[in-house]
C-alpha cells in the first residue's frame, strides 16, 4: 500500500477570519517505484467514480469532490460544501456532533486557543448546520462501500486553523505571509510522511503564487531527507524524497484540486472549518449590533464590516491585533 495525500488552504486572503491549512491522506493500492521517473498517482475520481464526482449537477446523485469554490459561495449558501466535507469524513470515522469534536480529531491543538478569542471561546456549533444528517450518512455509506471494494481507505485529516492574533505572530515573525502559509503546508506534508508507516507517498500540494522552486526550504523542512528535482515548471514542481525505509514524492501544482481529488477534499475540509468560525465571529458581533450585515471576511465586505463594529469593538476593549489580520 502507499499514501496520497493533498493540502490545500482557505482564507489566504481576507482581512478577518482565520486562515485554515489542511491535509488529507487516503490509503492507496501501492503504484510507486525506484526507478525514476516515479509513476503517477491513482486517480481517485476514477477509484470512486461510483459515489464521488468531480462536478455538480442535479442529476449526478454521487458526492461532489472539487474545489470549494464551486461548492460554496453566497448564493450557494453551506449546504454542498458541509454535505461533501461531512460525507468524505464520516466514511472513514463516526459523524462528529459538533464543532469542537470536529476541531478534536483533526487539530486539537487549536481548542486551547480558542479562549484568547471572544468570538470563539463559546464556539460549538452541533453539526451538521446546513443539512440533515442522514443525507450525510446515506453518502458516506455509499463512498465506505466503494472505497472498500478498490481497496482505498481516509487514512487521515490534518488541518492547521490559524486564528487572527496567532496569523498576526506567524506574520510578522516571518515578515511574509507567503512564507507562513508555507512553513504550515510543509509541516503538514512532514506529518502525513512521518505518519506513513514506511509506506511511500504521495504528497500533491495545491500551489500558491508563481514560486516555482522550492528546494531550499523542503531541505529545510525535512532535514535528514536526500531530496531530487523531479521538476520545476510554471505548472509543476515536484521532488523526490529518499530516505529510510522508503522513497516520497512531493509535488506543488497550478489549480492542483483539478488534477488531485485529495487536494480538492482539502480545499472543501479547509474552508468548511473556516466557514463554521466565521459563524461563530459574525453571531457574536451581531448579538452586539443586532442591524450588522455578517460578513465572509474579504478586504471590501471586511473593511465594512469593521467600520459598522468599530462602537462595539470599543466597548469590548478588542485589540485589533486580535481581530484585524496584517495584509
Amino acid at each position: 500500500m502507499a499514501i496520497l495525500a493533498g493540502i490545500d488552504e482557505a482564507g489566504y486572503g481576507p482581512l478577518l477570519g482565520p486562515l485554515v491549512v489542511t491535509g488529507v491522506a487516503f490509503e492507496v493500492p501501492d503504484v510507486t517505484g525506484d526507478a525514476p521517473p516515479p509513476p503517477a498517482p491513482p486517480d481517485l475520481w476514477a477509484l470512486l467514480s461510483d459515489s464521488v464526482t468531480r462536478s455538480v449537477t442535479r442529476k449526478d446523485l454521487r458526492l461532489p469532490i472539487l474545489d470549494s469554490k464551486k461548492l460554496h459561495g453566497r448564493a450557494k449558501g453551506l449546504a454542498a460544501l458541509e454535505r461533501s466535507a461531512l460525507a468524505m469524513l464520516q466514511s472513514a470515522k463516526p459523524a462528529p456532533a459538533t464543532l469542537r469534536y470536529l476541531l478534536r480529531r483533526v487539530s486539537p491543538a487549536v481548542l486551547g486557543e480558542l479562549a484568547d478569542y471572544p468570538w470563539y471561546r463559546e464556539l460549538d456549533d452541533p453539526l451538521p448546520v446546513a443539512v440533515e444528517a442522514a443525507a450525510v450518512a446515506m453518502q458516506a455509506n455509499a463512498v465506505r462501500r466503494n472505497a472498500r471494494a478498490r481497496g482505498v481507505r481516509l487514512a487521515g485529516v490534518l488541518s492547521e486553523p490559524l486564528l487572527e492574533g496567532h496569523y498576526n505572530r506567524l506574520v510578522t515573525s516571518t515578515r511574509n505571509k507567503s512564507v507562513a502559509l508555507l512553513g504550515l503546508t510543509l509541516k503538514i506534508a512532514h506529518r502525513i510522511i512521518r505518519k506513513s508507516g514506511g509506506q511511500p507517498a504521495f504528497v500533491a500540494v495545491d500551489r500558491q503564487g508563481g514560486r516555482s522552486r522550492y528546494l531550499q526550504p523542503l531541505m529545510t523542512a525535512f532535514d535528514g531527507y536526500d531530496l531530487e528535482v523531479l521538476e520545476e515548471s510554471p505548472e509543476r514542481s515536484a521532488y523526490r524524497l529518499t530516505g529510510s525505509p522508503a522513497s516520497h514524492t512531493i509535488e506543488f501544482r497550478t489549480r492542483g484540486e483539478d488534477h488531485h481529488l485529495p487536494i480538492a477534499l482539502a480545499s472543501i475540509l479547509s474552508k468548511y472549518i473556516r466557514e463554521l468560525f466565521m459563524r461563530g465571529l459574525n453571531r457574536y458581533w451581531c448579538e452586539r449590533e443586532p442591524s450588522l450585515r455578517p460578513t465572509a471576511g474579504y478586504y471590501t465586505d471586511g473593511k465594512r464590516f469593521l467600520k459598522d463594529i468599530a462602537d462595539a469593538a470599543r466597548r469590548e476593549g478588542i485589540p485589533q491585533e486580535l481581530l484585524i489580520r496584517q495584509r
